[in-house]
């Protein structure tokens, strides 16, 4: 989200730079009205517009874990947008819902105001729209089809100020205004959206200007724009007397037609518009730079190449060899690599870096391959890595002989059953469907594993899934579990991981 919006500013900004550079002091009001508007929507849709002839795919990184390690603890659990029970708002949510509270608040008692000026004012229905005259005042400004009008000027030279104010009713005006400031409620925290309608504004006393001095002598009109009103504050209605922008009027009125030439100014949004093309299509969720690299900045030295003789074909021997590498994969040395290849040109590297493993290529052969894992190899080569890596300090849920105990298990007479069961519920009562995945269609399997520690807190959350939000929930929702009683092997306790798979289904 926070993407999104950056980008939609950052639009924004290029398009108000080039209004402001090249066009707002041209004659061709009408095209500004419909360049303004245009180029404000579709700084809000250009984010999600990808073209394909633009696109670059980066494979996201394989993290090395191995298979049976996900899948060995319960059944998947499986849920749908419709599971929600609750709804956690994080603290910037709950800051923009705040912004946008206060600034719907402002809209009602900026409506307020208006109402109130007219059951002051004396009511009148005409054909093409509704006069209120307001005692004792000098303003004078339309919102939609009513046009307010104070008294002290009705006597006046009020003729052209009506006809002014009809161009804004007949060219609806008061939608462009109205749509600008629902733009300030939903994004009040972008400046930008109060620069969009300040210019729209101004371009609308510009056209209704240029519309009367069409009927009335242009230097009868400039005296009267000279003359000192009073106005109401308000964003969203057209007033006729607006002090800081009299001059600017009195200079547009002034100055000459634009000549039709200059109708190729509004080409420039075109390399705009595909640079902005280019930028989004090229976007990849997962971006590899070249400092992160694993063939980068990592000598032939630490290299370390395994050898096997087909790595689409392994026997169960050369399987177990492969993962009992992979199980000590942590303990190499940062920033070394792990190759496996074979004589047929098939090859995987692994770089360790952090105590985590990353797949430097995009094939994903040992993933598969632990697919093909009979249970016998399973355990076999778990408690290998049990022995090898781990000092028998982690012992796997299945075989611990004491289970951690979650909260409100502690009388239960099946200890793993209802460990599972509270798991389901937990997750269940605290499941939401990422709004991010919703709008983007996603859905699949993430699979988690942690380690419930040897003190009962949930330690080294592991995550594996189909895109970064819906690893980020599953983890969130791990994260949320209580502390446990810890599993104990042979009267001491020890470490346990444990792994569950969430698959998510969009409804």
């Amino acid at each position: 989200m926070l993407q999104f919006i950056l980008e939609c500013i950052g639009f924004q900004l290029l398009f108000l730079i080039i209004y402001d550079v090249f066009l707002r002091r041209e004659t061709f009001f009408q095209w500004n009205r419909f360049y303004l508007l245009g180029t404000f929507l579709f700084s809000v849709a250009l984010p999600w517009i990808k073209i394909e002839l633009f696109k670059t795919t980066i494979s996201k990184p394989f993290a090395g874990y191995q298979e049976y390690l996900w899948n060995s603890a319960m059944n998947e659990t499986s849920l749908s947008a419709g599971n929600e029970n609750s709804y956690a708002f994080s603290w910037d949510q709950i800051f923009i819902m705040s912004g946008m509270l206060i600034a719907l608040l402002i809209f009602a008692f900026k409506l307020y105001q208006i109402h109130q000026i007219k059951i002051s004012g004396t009511v009148r229905y005409l054909n093409d729209f509704t006069r209120i005259i307001i005692k004792n005042s000098e303003i004078a400004f339309s919102f939609f089809k009513s046009i307010f009008i104070g008294d002290k000027i009705i006597s006046q030279n009020h003729k052209a100020i009506i006809e002014h104010e009809l161009v804004h009713i007949r060219q609806g005006h008061s939608y462009d205004l109205i749509f600008f400031e629902l733009m300030r409620i939903v994004a009040w925290f972008n400046p930008l959206v109060y620069v969009y309608q300040n210019r729209i504004s101004e371009v609308h006393e510009y056209i209704a200007d240029a519309e009367v001095a069409k009927t009335h002598k242009k230097e009868q009109y400039q005296l009267l724009l000279t003359q000192v009103f009073k106005t109401q504050h308000i964003s969203f209605i057209n007033p006729f007397f607006k002090s800081s922008l009299i001059k600017k009027r009195i200079v547009m009125l002034q100055k000459s037609k634009s000549k039709k030439a200059l109708a190729l100014k509004y080409l420039l949004v075109v390399p705009a518009f595909l640079a902005i093309l280019f930028y989004t299509s090229c976007e990849s969720d997962t971006k590899v730079s070249e400092e992160n690299d694993p063939l980068q900045s990592v000598t032939e030295e630490k290299r370390i190449i395994i050898e096997f003789e087909d790595l689409k074909n392994l026997s169960t021997k050369e399987k177990i060899k492969r993962d009992r590498l992979l199980n000590n994969f942590d303990n190499l040395e940062k920033n070394s690599i792990l190759v496996l290849k074979d004589n047929k040109g098939n090859s995987v590297e692994f770089k360790a870096n952090n105590s985590k493993a990353e797949n430097s290529m995009v094939l994903n052969l040992v993933e598969k391959e632990m697919q093909k894992f009979s249970e016998e190899d399973i355990i076999e080569v778990y408690e290998q890595k049990i022995n090898v890596s781990n000092d028998g300090q982690d012992i796997p849920f299945s075989q611990v002989e004491n289970p951690p105990i979650f909260p409100g298990c502690e009388d239960a007479a099946d200890k793993r059953t209802c460990f599972q069961e509270k798991m389901f519920k937990h997750i269940s009562k605290n499941f939401r469907y990422p709004l991010e995945a919703q709008e983007k269609g996603i859905q699949g399997k993430v699979n988690l594993m942690f380690t419930i520690a040897a003190d009962g807190s949930i330690q080294n959350i592991r995550k594996r899934g189909p895109s970064e939000s819906l690893e980020a929930e599953g983890e969130r929702i791990i994260a949320k579990l209580p502390k446990m009683t810890p599993g104990k092997q042979k009267g001491k306790a020890v470490n346990v991981p444990y792994s569950i798979p969430i698959t998510f289904k969009l409804q």
